[in-house]
């Protein structure tokens, strides 16, 4: 496989790696980025290497070009990770101990007197264990979602040791894995495994919140707003008037390598007192109701944000929500649309894997990530599936900013798929609109019940952690059956979770009747739909045309549902499915998502080439 570069992977500074702040939704002024090089070494056995193998850039997974390893970690192998980190002057608290002057470098702050230390990871594949000065902290299993540790206790003045240890079984479990395979090939890429997300520092007092959770009325015009923390204490919330954070940079050039630093995001920041809607005072762990007159609704053309302080002891966060409704109402001829703030909204989406030739799942600069969505949207889409990947924050944050719809995959995991069922039988079975429960977990790799209890928590988790970005309309719990088991009470436990947003619970095929979608895909037939009473018609993949540049692709091998030999003919079968879709959706069609985004590997079935360098189609 040949290795491609992405402009902003050429371009790397080491030094300063993804070191923007994290966690847009709840911003602190405390913040360590932990990012750079670490010691790694693998190990057959459970023990610490008392020597490692050499430096690798975190938090690119050792898989990726970026991250200077180039080496697959295993599933009878432990991946080790080191580093060390300084808290001179920022001593963490002990009984009748100060604290010495700030380190100016650090940006920790100064008199820390009674506050805690907080180690936060964007994800790390699959499972890790972590160890501060030789003391285990603690243990996490999930490749996909952020966690963190209080590390106070373990902390010591001067320099400290960091120990991470992984284990990756990759797609030889019922982990959830998305699109990973240890035998990368055809529509399934390059495993990765370790630390693949920004690793962080944050410094709260001793009586902290612990989340703000957002959930916005715009039809009864006001907001409810929750301050989570462990005990209860009285808050105050001083709401700003909407704003665009940061409108959508003009004249974005076809070709990254013209302009390839994009746009630089600010975080959400406090405005002016003449910027301020008003200040409202209630307390800890109970719903307080913000009134919210002259509202200015998110749209895609002028997706306003609302931010906010909070204020709780000596804690305090930044934030902000957006005023929006995503919902299925009847139009005028009786066909279910898909609605934004009670219009009907044609969801124009696009298949994004989040997948880049030099990082893998990581995308190499914010601005690689900015320039995927600002493109999305001068192609014309207003909607991307997050296709059976959880991105960091900062993705979701400009989704919310630039005004681009969202539907989320929940990641797939289970035993092995077996393809000649639920691709090709499959296939066939949806043409033929041939209906099958969901009572077969042989079929469907859902076998084992610590897999399938494993799901149900890391659903809740994935949408506990997503629902505060206003972009997201829709979450999606299956695709094509893999790893799809009891459909409907997946349904029924996500609509509790989160009964704002419209459900899409089984992608491709193998639909149980429930959700808020008739979900389709087609890559092979004439494109049809069959409108029904209560659910939106959409075709959730479609398209996939093959065209592979050479000098722009990663494999010699081709990958598709359709070949092309130049890209005038790409261009010219993508105009005519585009003119079968724009037919139909004056019988009922309400949304549909073109494959993909970009070439990955084998699969050149992209609009942009892997290494985004060439758009393939006009």
């Amino acid at each position: 496989m040949e290795q491609l570069f992405t402009v902003w992977g050429e371009t790397l500074d080491k030094e300063h790696v993804l070191d923007e702040y994290p966690r847009p939704l709840m911003v602190r002024d405390s913040y360590l980025n932990l990012n750079g090089y670490w010691d790694y070494a693998f190990t057959q056995e459970f023990v610490c290497p008392k020597e490692f193998d050499g430096k690798i850039l975190v938090p690119f997974s050792p898989e990726a070009a970026l991250s200077g390893v180039n080496r697959q970690l295993m599933p009878d192998e432990y991946l080790w990770y080191h580093r060390t980190f300084s808290v001179d002057g920022h001593k963490t608290k002990r009984a009748g101990e100060s604290f010495s002057e700030e380190d100016p470098e650090s940006g920790m702050g100064a008199d820390l007197t009674e506050e805690r230390l907080l180690l936060h990871f964007g994800a790390v594949d699959q499972a890790c264990v972590v160890w501060v000065n030789g003391q285990r902290i603690g243990k996490h299993t999930g490749g996909y979602l952020p966690f963190e540790f209080e590390i106070t206790e373990a902390v010591q003045a001067g320099e400290n040791d960091l120990v991470v240890a992984v284990k990756d079984l990759s797609d030889t479990s019922y982990h959830s894995r998305g699109k990973q395979k240890l035998e990368r090939g055809g529509m399934f890429y390059t495993a990765q495994s370790g630390i693949w997300q920004t690793v962080w520092l944050e410094r709260v007092p001793e009586k902290y919140i612990k989340e703000v959770e957002t959930l916005p009325e715009p039809d009864e015009e006001k907001v409810r707003i929750i301050v989570r923390s462990g005990a209860e204490y009285a808050v105050k919330i001083v709401l700003q008037k909407p704003k665009l954070h940061k409108e959508l940079k003009k004249n974005v050039p076809d070709d990254p390598v013209e302009d390839m630093t994009g746009s630089r995001i600010a975080d959400p920041v406090e405005s002016t007192t003449e910027t301020t809607i008003g200040t409202f005072y209630g307390k800890t762990n109970e719903w307080l109701e913000i009134p919210v007159q002259d509202v200015q609704m998110w749209t895609c053309d002028t997706p306003y944000l609302y931010d906010f302080t909070v204020e709780m002891e000596k804690d305090r966060v930044a934030g902000y929500f957006a005023m929006r409704k995503f919902t299925l109402e009847k139009d005028g001829q009786g066909f279910v649309r898909i609605c934004l703030n009670h219009q009907v909204q044609y969801q124009n989406g696009v298949l994004d894997q989040g997948y880049w030739p030099d990082g893998l799942y990581t995308a190499p600069s914010d601005e690689a990530m900015i320039f995927d969505l600002e493109q999305m949207k001068k192609c014309g889409f207003n909607m991307v599936r997050k296709h059976l990947k959880i991105e960091p924050q900062r993705w979701y944050y400009h989704c919310d900013r630039l005004g681009l719809v969202v539907w989320q995959d929940m990641v797939n995991g289970g035993g092995k798929y077996k393809h000649w069922f639920v691709t090709y039988a499959a296939t066939l079975m949806s043409w033929w609109k041939i209906r099958m429960r969901d009572i077969y977990p042989g079929l469907l790799a859902r076998k084992e019940k610590e897999g399938r209890l494993e799901f149900v928590k890391e659903m809740r988790e994935t949408v506990h952690r997503l629902k505060g970005h206003p972009s997201i309309a829709a979450w999606v719990i299956f695709n094509e059956g893999w790893g799809q088991f009891q459909t409907e009470d997946m349904t029924a436990i996500l609509r509790k979770e989160d009964p704002d947003r419209l459900i899409d619970q089984a992608s491709g095929w193998f639909d149980q009747g429930g959700g808020d979608f008739c979900s389709l895909h087609n890559y092979f037939f004439k494109l049809k739909i069959h409108p029904e009473k209560e659910r939106a018609a959409v075709f959730s993949e479609f398209g996939g045309y093959s065209y592979r540049i050479e000098g722009h692709s990663a494999c010699g091998k081709l990958y598709g549902y359709g070949i092309c030999r130049n890209k005038k003919a790409l261009n010219r079968r993508y105009r005519k499915r585009m003119e079968q879709v724009k037919k139909l959706m004056t019988e009922g069609l309400c949304a549909s998502v073109y494959t993909q985004w970009s070439d990955i590997e084998e699969e050149v079935n992209g609009i942009y080439t892997y290494d985004r360098k060439i758009r393939k189609i006009d």
